[in-house]
């Protein structure tokens, strides 16, 4: 659906999908290969028809309901002409048993079929027309035929009902965003006035908007990065600009700040919808999610309440936050995530995953269709890393192994599919595993394809509505795994490779997206704008290329607090590369114990790896007594996270040392402000460890002329040593000391990265680090 100068252009299948949906959900699916089945059939059937059969006719219906002006369209699948009638032909292939599908079957699918006959029969006023459904199935090949004769007037009167039902829901759409814009026109800014930077932040985020461009920002914390995007975003919104915002997170805490931005623009009498989505595992109400009726009361019936769940929801609600879709969730007893998905449609700004935009497999294709959004990127040096993620994907011998034996009984022939994956997998190992270690290819592994495409057919038989829930769990993973690397496997280029690798005894083969750059910018091409920002989004060039936006304009923003509230260090004398570490151990035990003892207060050492990290709290713990340590787990759910940080209190009365790993959860996205948090030490320059994956990225940028190590290990090393400095200053009522271990921070390279804010850093040695860290605390703590 698009709207476009008060003109609603919208699909026959779209219409009748919304205005007829009813009953409940079914956790059904049809995977692209069951797709490319279907139109194969439409084909054969076309084809086999005699010359009176014209196939693939396009038609086009204008009409008006509640004073809105309708552009309906669609392609009938077939029509037939004679001496006695016009047919419309409506095909629709199936696994069901042919013996089952009677006039009945599928209302949706006569819907669908009525509405092109009205149109023909409007544009050649004809008095009556026959429907027809053909219905082929794809394992039988067998045909049935269902016809029906309908006037002219009933043809009218269906779609009139039809039309006007859904201009019900345009008429609220139209009447909100004009309403929308009279609030969005006399929005101001929240705060009576800029901090340092912000001013010029938001200015260049609306001219990007307005001039429909890319912007990259670094913007250093304090700045108020998320009301400087939304602010102008909105006032563009007022000015027609823009029809929706995406305001794409990596973290929940960073959602939780969108949404209070939101709230207080809001509170302040700007009327605004907004909606964040939740997970669909996390926003479920069921301990174990099961989309079928008769699992979830939720999913019973979802569609036969879930309109007037959306209409009262969006007439007495703007705010959609997790709790408000969970109560009218459970009021109307409808799917809180479908709920969701529907409430998105009147959001003016959708708060969500970065997945939501970005991901082939999940994003929402109903919004970004319309090309009339724009996109704010926080966090945006988190995307490059998710985005490799989103387009890669894997399979496993050990799971085809153990999925067939498990299914092999039930479902013989998935099972004999799945033993053909595994020989594949056996003559990959023998071929490659077993002679050299490793399977590296710069070619698409076809044959994996082809097999897995089976295997995907074979199940897509059992997968008819309603039986999804039937199958063993472990082979619907494998399922959606199987379809998943297909779909990556459509963007198979030069900036993938092929690779095999033994983990943990079993032979795993990837799809490595090594440079996601080219994907990214085909995402946000579609967009009117996008704005991604970051306090951390340096070398600005290497991201700025990384997503998507060679060439695009940037800016870098100085921090808005004094620097003289943080004590910047170096540590010249201590090694943390590999082969030094064991002997650097004593000396950051000291660096630790010398920062902390100039100050009673909440610290954090970050380290690059839990083994560096375990190793020194060992060492710490044996050599030094009397400090209280709290140390990072590898595997902290929300409670024990939000435990940890509970120990850094305000006003300690003793100090507290907290042992965390770089690029971890608690090297961003926390805010311990004032003296929660005092001095933060890192240890190393963050170089990520050395891997394959890092290896094939290193030699695909070299060989694009690019620094590839850089690429690989540099810059995204760095990037998390910056994100664990700025947890120290928050606000401008922080302050406290910085050290960073290590002496290549003092090297050109490593001197280069640093931004504007640690231009002051001090190089010392652990003889002197005493007495300067005592002196800062004694200027900040005015004699009595």
């Amino acid at each position: 659906m698009r709207i476009t100068e008060g003109i609603v252009n919208i699909s026959v299948r779209e219409l009748v999908e919304f205005v007829m949906r009813s009953g409940s959900i079914f956790a059904s699916f049809v995977s692209r290969a069951r797709a490319v089945e279907g139109t194969k059939a439409h084909k054969k059937i076309q084809e086999s028809m005699n010359a009176n059969y014209e196939k693939e006719v396009k038609l086009v219906h204008e009409c008006e309901a509640s004073g809105i002006t309708f552009i309906v369209e669609g392609r009938a699948d077939g029509i037939m002409m004679d001496l006695i009638a016009v047919t419309i032909d409506e095909i629709k292939s199936t696994r069901t048993s042919l013996d089952v599908i009677d006039e009945d079957y599928n209302p949706f699918h006569w819907a669908q079929a009525k509405c092109y006959a009205y149109f023909y029969a409007s544009e050649h006023h004809l008095k009556d027309m026959n429907v027809r459904l053909t219905y082929y199935n794809l394992d039988t090949k067998e045909t049935k035929h269902l016809l029906k004769v309908y006037t002219h007037e009933e043809l009218e009167d269906f779609f009139k009902g039809v039309i006007e039902k859904y201009a019900l829901w345009i008429r609220f759409y139209m009447d909100w965003g004009a309403e929308r814009t009279k609030y969005l026109k006399a929005l101001s800014f929240p705060f009576e006035n800029y901090r340092a930077g912000q001013r010029e932040l938001a200015v260049n985020v609306y001219k990007s908007i307005t001039n429909e461009a890319k912007l990259y920002v670094n913007a250093p914390t304090g700045i108020g990065k998320t009301i400087s995007t939304l602010f102008p975003a909105l006032k563009a919104m007022g000015e027609g600009h823009v029809g929706k915002i995406f305001y794409l997170t990596a973290k929940t805490i960073t959602r939780t700040v969108a949404e209070k931005s939101i709230k207080m623009i809001y509170d302040k009498g700007t009327r605004v919808k907004a909606i964040t989505l939740t997970a669909k595992d996390k926003i479920c109400f069921l301990d174990e999610r099961n989309c079928h009726p008769d699992f979830c009361k939720y999913a019973e019936g979802h569609f036969d309440r879930v309109d007037e769940a959306v209409y009262d929801a969006i007439t007495h609600t703007d705010l959609f936050t997790r709790e408000v879709i969970e109560a009218y969730a459970k009021k109307y007893h409808v799917c809180p995530f479908e709920l969701a998905l529907d409430l998105a449609i009147y959001a003016d700004v959708v708060i969500c995953d970065y997945n939501y935009v970005f991901d082939p497999t999940v994003a929402l294709k109903r919004f970004l269709d319309q090309r009339d959004f724009v996109i704010l990127v926080d966090e945006a040096h988190n995307l490059v890393e998710r985005a490799r993620e989103m387009y890669s994907e894997s399979v496993s011998k050990n799971q085809f192994l153990s999925v067939r034996r498990s299914i092999s009984k039930q479902y013989p022939t998935i099972a004999q599919s799945l033993s053909k994956l595994n020989d594949y997998m056996l003559s990959v190992r023998k071929d490659y595993i077993d002679l050299t270690g490793s399977m590296i290819s710069k070619e698409e592994p076809t044959k994996l394809y082809r097999l897995l495409r089976t295997f995907i057919n074979e199940c897509d038989k059992k997968l008819q509505k309603g039986a999804m829930h039937k199958l063993p769990q472990d082979l619907l993973e494998l399922y959606f795994r199987a379809y998943n690397f297909n779909k990556i496997y459509e963007f198979f280029d030069e900036r993938y490779i092929t690779y095999a690798d033994q983990v943990e005894g079993d032979l795993m083969l990837k799809l490595f997206c090594m440079d996601p750059s080219y994907l990214i910018g085909n995402m946000i091409s579609t967009c009117k704008s996008v704005i991604f920002f970051s306090a951390t989004l340096m070398p600005i060039d290497y991201y700025k290329y990384m997503l998507g936006g060679e060439g695009e304009r940037a800016i870098a923003l100085p921090s808005p607090f004094d620097r003289e509230k943080a004590l910047k260090l170096i540590a010249t004398d201590v090694s943390t590369r590999y082969q030094h570490r064991e002997r650097s151990y004593e000396k950051i035990c000291e660096y630790i114990r010398k920062v902390s003892q100039g100050k009673v207060g909440n610290y954090m050492v970050f380290f690059p790896s839990y083994k560096y990290m375990k190793d020194v709290h060992a060492y710490f713990i044996t050599h030094y007594e009397g400090y209280d340590i709290c140390m990072q787990d590898t595997s902290m759910d929300e409670e024990s996270r939000e435990a940890f940080l509970s120990q850094f209190e305000v006003n300690p009365v003793k100090t507290k040392i907290g042992f965390c790993v770089l690029g971890g959860i608690f090297s961003e996205g926390i805010d311990l402000t004032e003296d929660r948090l005092i001095g933060v030490l890192v240890v190393s320059v963050g170089l990520p460890q050395i891997g394959l994956e890092k290896d094939l990225i290193k030699y695909h940028f070299e060989e694009q002329g690019k620094d590839g190590y850089h690429y690989a290990y540099t810059y995204p090393g760095m990037n998390k040593v910056l994100q664990a400095v700025g947890r120290l200053i928050r606000t401008e009522k922080d302050e406290g000391v910085i050290v960073l271990i290590d002496d290549r921070f003092n090297s050109p390279l490593y001197s280069s990265l640093m931004p504007l804010e640690l231009s002051d850093r001090k190089c010392v040695h652990l003889g002197q680090v005493e007495e300067i860290v005592e002196k800062f605390w004694r200027q900040k703590t005015p004699l009595l």
